[in-house]
């Protein structure tokens, strides 16, 4: 049986790109830890054991800021382009989702984690390459903590812009805590899905469009090419969701084909401050984009080695990196090297105890399922830190970046986070 796609592209480190330096094109990933990351056990249960055929019902925690959010789902059509990565495709189709401050109240249903079809297709394909078998966990009934169509909160003012990006491979719901957390503090959140590249992408009506098939022959060239083909697709694919926001705060509302947009978002964007975040190689995506493009003003790049130009030439604008394990500035060769080349403000942070996974919703989601039934590879796959710790770090970290560089307020917390945190280290 050939290996799973997130076995072979989920976990992109700093071990697996150095493996292809030497080698045309940007690098690869593999499944294995970064090299000096606590190495994985096969995690126990815990607590009452899972009764057979019960699937283990699982939650996300809530937000902290003081914005209840809203979110909405876009579906955008760019036909100014074939599909990059299925060209017989004459245009370029993807999903987004919008997560912003709400006003509170009644009315508006709460959203799903995943949309009924891709919770589906995600239990069938995705848990088992974890380790999670079919049925065993209830995927579907994940809800998030943002109503679906709430009108925007009009006291929250004009909102700054983030970009969000997930690890390849990787549903944009990967990153809904933080995405969520971001949106409740007052920013307005685009989560994008790579279509065809993504595990799972439920468009309107149900219909889910999986990845497309990895070639055979995976030596570590053909992965280069392929990473380096994803990284140009969602390029684009970010540059024309810029385009429509811009579009948007001019009064062209997007034929969405889903949700209408919610009240007031048209009035309250604000693309004149846009940052990027992304994980893994959403990661390195943020950091090119804020390097090429000048509507972006900061990136935030969680535990992702750097992938095109950028890497050598730095960035002029200010960089969260946020690492994971063992890893440092020096690991990690494209880290190295950007951070030499870099003449905008700089802000690296490590992890202590993580793995590459911590910084997806995994860290949360598995540790509930470790209790009641055996997942082989948690450790290998979200580290030992503490769970609710280290997204309590990521959120904390992740905030004061673009808060001071979005919004104008500093906190110092990038440079000093203090003796109440002591999962962070920063690098230097």
């Amino acid at each position: 049986m050939p290996p799973t796609r997130r076995a072979l592209l989920g976990t992109l480190g700093a071990a697996a790109l150095a493996t292809v330096a030497a080698a045309p094109g940007p690098g690869h990933r593999t499944a294995s830890p970064a090299p000096g990351s606590r190495p994985a056990a096969p995690a126990q249960g815990h607590g009452p054991a899972h009764a057979p055929g019960t699937p283990v019902p699982l939650c996300l925690p809530a937000p902290t800021g003081p914005w209840p959010v809203g979110t909405v789902a876009l579906h955008l059509v760019d036909d100014s382009r074939p599909d990059p990565l299925l060209p017989a495709k004459p245009y370029r189709e993807l999903m987004a989702g919008l997560w912003y401050p709400a006003e509170p109240g009644a009315g508006h249903p709460t959203a799903p984690w995943l949309p009924p079809a891709a919770a589906a297709d995600w239990d069938a394909h995705s848990a088992p390459a974890l380790g999670v078998p079919a049925g065993a966990a209830d995927w579907r009934g994940i809800r998030t903590h943002a109503r679906t169509g709430a009108p925007v909160a009009r006291r929250a003012g004009r909102l700054p812009v983030v970009l969000f990006s997930s690890g390849d491979g990787g549903s944009r719901a990967l990153g809904t805590t933080l995405v969520e957390e971001l949106a409740s503090r007052g920013h307005l959140v685009v989560a994008l899905d790579s279509t065809y590249e993504a595990e799972q992408v439920e468009f309107p009506g149900g219909r889910v469009e999986r990845a497309l098939p990895l070639p055979d022959d995976l030596t570590p060239e053909v992965i280069a090419a392929l990473l380096a083909g994803h990284s140009r697709a969602r390029l684009a694919d970010a540059r024309f969701v810029l385009g429509a926001l811009d579009r948007l705060t001019r009064g062209d509302r997007p034929d969405t084909g889903t949700d209408p947009l919610p009240d007031g978002l048209a009035e309250a964007a604000d693309p004149a401050r846009t940052g990027v975040l992304g994980q893994s190689l959403g990661g390195s995506v943020a950091a090119q984009l804020a390097h090429d493009e000048p509507r972006v003003r900061a990136a935030a790049d969680l535990d992702g080695a750097l992938l095109g130009p950028v890497a050598a030439s730095g960035l002029a604008k200010p960089f969260l990196l946020m690492a994971s394990g063992a890893k440092t500035l020096r690991t990690e060769p494209s880290w190295a090297s950007c951070w030499a080349a870099s003449t905008g403000p700089r802000h690296a942070l490590r992890l202590r105890n993580a793995a590459h996974g911590s910084y997806t919703d995994l860290q949360v989601l598995l540790p509930q399922l470790v209790r009641r039934l055996p997942v082989p590879d948690a450790a290998g796959l979200i580290g030992t830190v503490d769970p609710r710790r280290s997204l309590a770090a990521q959120r904390t970290a992740v905030a004061a970046f673009f808060a001071q560089y979005l919004t104008g307020r500093p906190t110092g917390f990038l440079d000093r986070p203090g003796d109440d945190w002591p999962e962070l280290e920063v690098l230097r």
